[in-house]
């Protein structure tokens, strides 16, 4: 190295913090930093790819605004796979009222969580989704945050999640959009999607009509073994009471 270009770098090195170096410098004060703002009624749905299985054990990947061209949507988003909140009363509220949510003209009824297709699909055997309700696997978190609905769960353990949300989705539009603060499930349920559509569901009618859910075949979603529950396997789980696991 000559003596000039030594002294040049060591110039460009003493320009700059002792400890750091020029080249992870913070963005100066004028410089913005982009920040996905979160979607809302009138946005268009992402040409996002996500993935699932089929009935039949096969595995695909689906475009999401493919899905949504042309037909009325209802998508709706949980935080976790195998989760309390989710498990008991977000997907069972969907999966119980498909017929009725379908018979308004809605042609599909999609969940979306961060977790991967093989998660999604074990999850989806368990609470019975069926033909009723698409479990779609958003694994790298790419759809959730282009709907700018990523919220950041690494102190807990859990890394990128989902914001809970449902909305109805008309020919790739949002027409409806409920979105929650985090993962509580107070405005995004089947009760608020049928109440959209133009048939309400009374709460009593709605926690009345969950189906049973056979709590041998939920598995905690860090991976261990479950706890036999006695009163849920008798179809007595109270879930007024269940809380988001966060």
């Amino acid at each position: 190295m000559t003596a000039s270009l030594k002294a040049s770098t060591l110039s460009l090195y003493k320009s700059h913090s002792p400890n750091r170096s020029p080249f992870s410098q913070k963005p100066s004060a004028g410089r913005r930093s982009l920040k996905v703002s979160a979607l809302s009624v009138g946005d268009r749905i992402p040409a996002s790819e996500l993935a699932y299985f089929d009935s039949e054990g096969g595995k695909h990947t689906v475009n999401l605004a493919e899905i949504c061209a042309g037909k009325k949507v209802v998508l709706f988003a949980v935080p976790g796979a195998f989760t309390p909140t989710c498990s008991l009363k977000h997907v069972p509220g969907f999966i119980t009222n498909a017929d009725a949510i379908k018979a308004k003209g809605v042609d599909t009824i999609a969940c979306v969580s961060v977790n991967d297709p093989y998660v999604m699909d074990v999850w989806a055997k368990s609470v019975g989704s069926g033909n009723k309700v698409m479990m779609l696997a958003d694994g790298g978190a790419v759809f959730t945050r282009a709907l700018g609905v990523d919220m950041d769960k690494t102190n807990k353990g859990l890394g990128v999640r989902s914001r809970r949300y449902s909305m109805i989705v008309e020919d790739g539009e949002v027409k409806v959009l409920n979105l929650e603060d985090g993962g509580g499930l107070t405005s995004s349920g089947a009760e608020e999607i049928l109440a959209a559509l133009g048939s309400p569901l009374s709460k009593e009618s709605f926690l009345s009509s969950t189906p049973e859910i056979n709590v041998d075949n939920v598995q905690p979603f860090w991976g261990g073994p479950s706890t036999p529950v006695s009163s849920a396997q008798e179809g007595q789980i109270d879930v007024g009471n269940v809380k988001p696991f966060w």
